[in-house]
């Protein structure tokens, strides 16, 4: 079983990607499937080593979300943040429906096929708007792509740390 990450106290929701305008305001990339909750929470956390923000204002403009926080008052202030990760407090998250996670709960999950020829390691999880996401691997075979259906994903236990998969045909690079 490969050696699991304490579940972190943050989930992030956003990154901040420039200053909007000269007043403080920032530009945040949305990572979160439910931006619209952030209008309610006081207090937001930003940074690698999570830093509690009040949150002075929330609005959404075409596909990223622009906010206002405490002491962030002017194009300086806003830009110092600029690449800091938005996050809330796990405790806050929505609840998951069953058989839903995390990205971060997946990565360093092992895969195995079927058959128990061991791929590697997930290192990232691709999500694409409207499609499935993509598990990307590593490992013995270099790095091999995933798709997360039904019909390749067949088993998945956080317990021992393993997927087990059946790959499709031409999925993995052997196969090709």
């Amino acid at each position: 079983m490969p050696e699991t990450q304490p579940e972190p106290r943050y989930l992030a929701v956003g990154r901040i990607l420039r200053p909007h305008g000269v007043a403080g305001e920032l530009r945040v990339e949305i990572l979160t499937d439910h931006p619209e909750r952030l209008v309610s929470f006081p207090y937001l956390y930003i940074g690698e080593h999570p830093e509690r923000r009040a949150v002075e204002g929330v609005r959404f403009h075409k596909s990223f979300m622009l906010l206002r926080l405490a002491g962030c008052d002017d194009r300086d202030a806003a830009e110092a943040l600029r690449g800091q990760l938005v996050q809330i407090a796990m405790a806050d998250a929505m609840p998951l429906e069953e058989g839903e996670y995390y990205h971060f709960q997946i990565e360093g999950i092992q895969v195995v096929t079927t058959e128990g020829e061991v791929l590697g390691e997930i290192v990232e999880v691709l999500s694409t708007p409207g499609v499935n996401d993509v598990y990307i691997v590593h490992g013995l075979l270099g790095e091999v792509l995933i798709p997360a259906i039904h019909d390749v994903v067949q088993d998945l236990n956080f317990d021992t740390g393993i997927m087990v998969i059946k790959p499709l045909p031409g999925l993995l690079p052997q196969d090709a």
